[in-house]
């Protein structure tokens, strides 16, 4: 199974026109955080698309560039591209230059969004939403398969026999969907025969196990090979060296967090009950090296998962060293355990 890491890089927002210096320093460390992912043998590193003052992650493939420079061997990908709002033509160009600078490592991770900035930002009608993605993403199927492409779409322009170039050094880019637990998507995934990243933010983990069959029975269906067809599990994550140092260094910014994000959707204010249960029973990765490998493994044994992706929250009321101190034993610590008891 591979293990990585996922990042929308937090960020204390600067709230200036320039010298953004928070934004600066964060980026800094993000990119020291990706070089040590690598060093220490993880197998992912991915950065998720916002378009907001408290993340600093709008171009995954600018930043993965970057990281591509520092790193040998760690795959590099989005946790999600919000394909809905972005040209796919130029989305597979960024990702396959990325793929060109990495020596074959670039991956992307289309969603439809779980937040909304870039639709207007980008000039996109919501009411789209849905039938954006879909023609979205049938149009970047279909450049990745193929250098010469014909496409009608009626929200996007049409393509009239024209190449897309650069072409990536893998034979395609890894496209995987991102989803959030909607069941349509899993369907769509699973007939497409495309590979599936689930976000597990709330709930028991148990609960998503019908999510998951949902997405297999669907490949099933539409005639594809179930046993080859990967599947990511994302939950919230941070390891340290006792289980109650990680809980207490990761509960204030996980509530710093929630609380925001969850303001603005109408949610319950959160607290340390909250995270306590979250954390022993529902899908938060946080705890001691051992509690983290039995997690891992506890997922691996509900979902039969081939990726374990944990969000880091940082940046914001986390030390940097602290974070870094978290890769270092996930890569060192939990990553071998976790391989030797699956066998892989």
């Amino acid at each position: 199974m591979e293990l990585g890491i996922s990042s929308f890089g937090e960020v204390n927002p600067d709230g200036v026109a320039g010298r953004a210096v928070n934004a600066h320093q964060r980026m800094q460390e993000l990119l020291d955080e990706i070089k040590l992912a690598d060093e220490v043998g993880l197998d992912v590193f991915a950065l998720g698309e916002h378009h907001r003052p408290d993340f600093i992650i709008s171009a995954p493939e600018v930043v993965l560039a970057a990281a591509a420079a520092l790193t040998k061997q760690i795959r590099l990908s989005s946790s999600v591209t919000v394909l809905s709002s972005a040209d796919p033509v130029r989305t597979f160009q960024n990702f396959a230059s990325l793929d060109l600078i990495s020596n074959g490592r670039a991956e992307i991770m289309a969603g439809r969004g779980s937040f909304i900035e870039s639709f207007p930002l980008f000039g996109y009608d919501l009411n789209d939403y849905d039938e954006l993605f879909t023609e979205k993403l049938d149009l970047l199927l279909k450049i990745n398969q193929q250098e010469i492409v014909s496409w009608q779409g009626n929200l996007r322009p049409s393509i009239p026999n024209r190449g897309v170039y650069p072409r990536p050094f893998q034979p395609a880019l890894p496209i995987w969907i991102a989803v959030g637990g909607t069941p349509a998507s899993a369907v769509r995934a699973g007939s497409l025969n495309l590979p599936m990243a689930l976000a597990i933010l709330g709930g028991t983990p148990d609960r998503f196990v019908p999510f998951v069959n949902l997405f297999r029975q669907s490949a099933e269906r539409a005639g594809h090979d179930v046993s080859k067809l990967p599947l990511a599990i994302n939950s919230q994550f941070y390891v340290a060296d006792t289980s109650q140092q990680a809980a207490n260094e990761f509960f204030p910014p996980y509530e710093l967090l929630m609380n925001r994000v969850g303001k603005e959707r109408g949610w319950s204010p959160i607290g340390r009950d909250h995270f306590e249960f979250m954390r022993e029973q529902g899908p938060l990765m946080v705890g001691s090296p051992q509690q983290v490998i039995d997690k891992i493994l506890y997922f691996h044994e509900l979902f039969g998962n081939t990726r374990y992706l944990g969000q880091m929250i940082t940046g914001q009321a986390i030390e940097h060293t602290s974070s870094m101190r978290s890769i270092e034993l996930f890569g060192t610590v939990v990553a071998p355990a976790v391989r030797k008891a699956i066998g892989g």
